[in-house]
């Protein structure tokens, strides 16, 4: 073997090093996104396409009984239908009054409830934390079928406790005024419902405003604590000198989540009313207007559109409070 035969095979291994290299870092580069592959397949067909697809159903009349040769083009007639329906307007209302009776006494609640927690130390916030923390971890159709039977007129315990007390001689001056109506009818069609609603909305979902605002004093130094103490602040003033602006950043997550979540309220008036069926007006909410149209109706133009409707007028209540906290929230000046 001459030295021009090594020179070329040398070359040429040199080549298919170089090849196999190339190879080598092509297969690197891809392989991450080989792994991602899966979650970029199923967050396309769950997440993306269904968006795409609502705003493209919004613009159609569809039964999807018929299937998707059924589907008819009709513009923004879903839109004009939707804004100009009273029922919309009035499950709306209703939707917006349940959200502040159920949210504005979550965080007034859960904020010196979380002060008083710190306050006790450590292993005691841990466990009440816990025990406060449970409802929200609970099924929510559990807790509803619960408080419904709390509420019956027949055997429900709020009804047997205002009867009690309706007819004890120390109380009964106190219930005087309701006792010719007793019992009430906590989730019927009448000005009771949207309260109902929001006591149970709010029993399960102000443990975990008190979560939030509990981590988010166990971050505040001690050393604020006993500066103001020894300058003579008293608990309040300390609450409200120092904890409540070091909160700030806290309070403005948990009312941001309490406004999209009380927007988009469901299952504790569909549970409570069994369906709609006891209260169609006062304790009906868009989101349940909107399962209606969907599923009992079965139009699914329509329906496409009011979620629409909704998805704007929650953007617009928290682009309003973003606009007015949202630098405070957020640790700006």
């Amino acid at each position: 073997m001459n030295s021009e035969t090594m020179t070329t095979q040398k070359v040429e291994m040199s080549e298919q090093e170089k090849a196999l290299a190339k190879r080598r870092k092509l297969l690197n580069n891809f392989t991450p996104y080989g792994f991602l592959t899966p979650y970029f397949i199923i967050y396309g067909v769950f997440g993306v396409f269904p968006v795409f697809f609502m705003i493209y159903l919004s613009f159609h009349l569809w039964n999807p009984v018929e299937g998707l040769s059924s589907m008819e083009f009709v513009g923004l007639e879903n839109y004009v239908l939707g804004l100009t329906d009273p029922t919309l307007w009035q499950t709306l209302w209703n939707t917006l009054v349940m959200a502040v009776l159920s949210g504005v006494p979550q965080h007034l609640f859960a904020l010196p409830l979380a002060y008083f927690l710190v306050m006790l130390g450590s292993r005691a916030r841990h466990w009440l934390t816990t025990a406060y923390f449970l409802p929200y971890i609970t099924s929510t159709v559990a807790v509803s079928m619960i408080f419904y039977v709390m509420y019956s007129k027949d055997s429900g315990i709020f009804n047997a406790v205002l009867i009690y007390l309706a007819d004890a001689p120390l109380t009964a001056w106190l219930l005087s005024g309701i006792k010719e109506a007793l019992p009430l009818g906590w989730v019927q069609e009448n000005s009771l419902i949207r309260y109902s609603v929001s006591f149970v909305v709010w029993w399960k979902y102000v443990g975990f405003n008190t979560v939030i605002y509990t981590a988010g004093l166990a971050t505040i130094s001690n050393d604020l604590y006993e500066a103001a103490k020894i300058d003579g602040a008293n608990n309040w003033q300390r609450f409200r000198h120092v904890s409540l602006p070091l909160l700030q950043p806290f309070i403005f997550f948990g009312v941001t989540l309490t406004i999209i979540g009380n927007m988009n309220l469901f299952d504790e008036p569909y549970v409570l009313t069994v369906g709609g069926q006891f209260a169609q007006t006062n304790g009906k909410t868009i989101s349940n207007y909107l399962y209606q149209v969907a599923w009992q109706w079965l139009d699914m133009g329509s329906a496409a559109a009011i979620s629409w409707i909704l998805f704007v007028v929650i953007g617009i209540f928290t682009a309003i409070y973003f606009y007015l906290f949202g630098r405070k929230g957020l640790g700006g000046e």
